[in-house]
């Protein structure tokens, strides 16, 4: 029990540190990304686009506009 309990906690480990390198990665690419003078939050709001329901996307992009034409807001005129 202690054997196996222990290969778990090193494969967590090992997950962990691999997880860490990634993060660093990702920060050396957003960082690269700005100075090239791209905005990394819209940047990020795109890739978790990306990742959801086309249809869900248009749905919420139709009641955003719906709702901000009901509420006078210029940017949807």
């Amino acid at each position: 029990v202690s054997e196996e309990l222990n290969q778990f906690v090193q494969r967590i480990e090992r997950i962990q540190d691999e997880m860490d390198v990634a993060k660093e990665g990702m920060k050396e690419v957003f960082a690269e990304l700005k100075s090239r003078g791209y905005d990394p939050k819209i940047v990020r709001k795109i890739i978790a686009l990306k990742k959801r329901n086309p249809d869900d996307v248009e749905e919420e992009k139709a009641l955003l506009e719906m709702y901000g034409k009901a509420l006078g807001l210029g940017i949807f005129a």
